[in-house]
């Protein structure tokens, strides 16, 4: 596809129009869709057929972003961009990108410890959701980790990278995340379970197309044998879900049962409180070890 053709193509002309995610840095999978970044002054995403390819639009605000958003904008393309609004944005986070990443850091840092502290004190009120938020808190550290090394969050692609990626103090903090994960459980009849809770709980969620790349996705790991790959991309998936509803997840039950097989949760509370416990203190070590003031 020739992306230059995307504004035209879903009427985004009016607008700033760029293009991130993988394709844009060449790191993607055939399964991939394209990322548009739209500055139409709303929010949310939507996801657009063209032929074959699944365009996803990530709409944002004029001029309202947030550290965590700035971050994952990082060597956008522009596309389309008349009053030069976007270009004058990414010249900013350009010079900022340091600064961006270490406070983006330190957003997931803290997560990751309110999430593993949630975890903990579910446990004592036997909330089902403890193993939820559990795993939540180790996606947060995951996060963090990227934004350390500098990089941005790709679920499909984050366990390849973090293969490549130097062995020091830090960066080996990821053998924690995927003992908490529990990667290695992943095998094609666990795998066909979580995809179906992933995108049952995306159409109750978001209901907007999403499902479509989730299912292409999976298809496309598990046909190529990147069986933790993929538990990683669909846990992640479900994790950026979980928070668009943290906050009424209660008051739906049956979220409770989609994202126990979703997320394959722990169900032993001896573990989660022992898998909180290494979580916090992880983040704990990671604020120092990096200068990031909590």
């Amino acid at each position: 596809m020739d992306v230059k053709q995307i504004p035209s193509l879903l009427s985004l002309s009016d607008f700033s129009v760029g293009f991130g995610g993988c394709r844009n840095d060449g790191t993607n999978f055939e399964c991939c869709e394209y990322d548009i970044l739209v500055m139409d002054g709303q929010s949310g995403e939507s996801v657009h057929h063209i032929g074959d390819d699944l365009v996803r639009i990530h709409h944002h605000p004029l001029d309202e972003f947030d550290g965590n958003i700035l971050h994952h904008l990082q060597d956008v393309t522009v596309l389309n961009d008349s009053q030069w609004k976007l270009r004058m944005l990414l010249s900013k986070i350009k010079e900022k990108k340091e600064q961006i990443a270490m406070s983006h850091a330190r957003s997931c840092l803290v997560d990751a410890g309110i999430f593993a502290n949630k975890a903990r004190d579910s446990i004592k009120t036997n909330d089902p959701f403890a193993g939820i938020w559990i795993k939540c808190a180790a996606y947060f550290l995951a996060d963090a980790i990227f934004s350390l090394n500098l990089k941005r969050p790709s679920p499909t692609h984050m366990l390849e990278i973090m293969r490549n990626m130097k062995k020091d103090k830090i960066n080996q903090k990821f053998s924690i995340i995927h003992q908490i994960l529990g990667i290695e459980r992943s095998s094609t009849s666990l795998l066909s379970r979580m995809v179906k809770s992933t995108i049952g709980f995306s159409e109750m969620v978001e209901n907007n197309g999403n499902s479509e790349i989730i299912q292409k996705k999976y298809e496309y790991l598990v046909e190529n044998s990147l069986l933790s790959d993929c538990y990683f991309y669909l846990g992640y998936v479900n994790r950026d879900n979980i928070l668009k509803v943290r906050n009424k997840i209660h008051k739906n039950p049956e979220f409770i049962h989609v994202l126990k097989v979703g997320l394959d949760i722990e169900n032993d509370q001896m573990v989660i409180d022992t898998q909180a416990t290494m979580l916090m203190q992880s983040t704990n070590e990671m604020l120092a070890d990096a200068k990031i003031q909590p």
